[in-house]
């Protein structure tokens, strides 16, 4: 594991606890906790402490929020996840997996279908090569591959999709983006996360070289204009 979070409220519905797991096989160039790339360095936590953890704070999630887990990847750790999420429906508190969609296997197909009340999917870009350009790995269909799988089982889940200037905010994306989800029933919105250089600092721990350095974050002009596209094709729209 990476991190806690006790009180999130960016990470799914509600307020949330978050759990960040440490190991991904991306490396994003936006990331902003490159630290938890990877798969050593992570602290060993017991599943039941969490669990209890969660439970202190049930109070406090009402009847929207839960625990969310992100990373990282967390389906790298599906095994894992279904004990901890099984303890957690046990609890009657909402399940929630930030997921790159990197990862279909049977373990995380075990977790999706049974344990994760909602999955967040992060579209990093509709080519191939914009998708090789953010994440340093080829083959974008795998995680289409998992939003299918998704929309199949007719479980819940969100979109998240970074706005970076020049590179992910071309109208013809976004277009291609709404395109490609229009008809998926289980999509109950696209959050829009505005591109900020807030990990920077981190990158420069690890001596690793940010590229998006020059990269301005974005005018709240094209934040609505991105919002004004995407709202012909998805139910909602959020701007984070």
């Amino acid at each position: 594991m990476h991190s806690i979070e006790s009180f999130g409220t960016h990470d799914g519905p509600g307020i949330r606890m978050v759990v960040f797991l440490q190991g991904c096989k991306l490396k994003c160039l936006y990331c902003h906790n490159p630290d938890s790339i990877e798969t050593s360095g992570g602290i060993e936590y017991p599943i039941e402490d969490l669990v209890q953890k969660a439970i202190k704070l049930k109070s406090y999630f009402g009847k929207k929020g839960g625990v969310t887990v992100s990373g990282g990847e967390p389906l790298l750790q599906s095994k894992e996840l279904i004990t901890f999420f099984k303890r957690l429906k046990e609890e009657g508190i909402h399940t929630n997996i930030d997921t790159n969609g990197r990862i279909l296997n049977h373990f995380s197909k075990d977790l999706l279908d049974d344990y994760a009340d909602l999955i967040m999917l992060d579209i990093k870009h509709m080519t191939e090569n914009g998708y090789q350009f953010i994440t340093g790995k080829p083959n974008k269909e795998i995680s289409f591959s998992l939003a299918k799988y998704r929309e199949d089982s007719g479980k819940k889940m969100w979109l998240r999709y970074v706005l970076i200037p020049g590179i992910t905010n071309k109208p013809e994306l976004l277009h291609a983006l709404g395109e490609h989800f229009k008809n998926y029933k289980t999509i109950e919105k696209i959050e829009l996360q505005p591109y900020h250089k807030l990990g920077v600092h981190k990158w420069d721990a690890l001596g690793w070289d940010y590229k998006l350095k020059d990269t301005r974050e974005n005018t709240k002009e094209e934040l609505e204009a991105a919002s004004v596209i995407l709202d012909k094709y998805f139910r909602e729209v959020k701007i984070n």
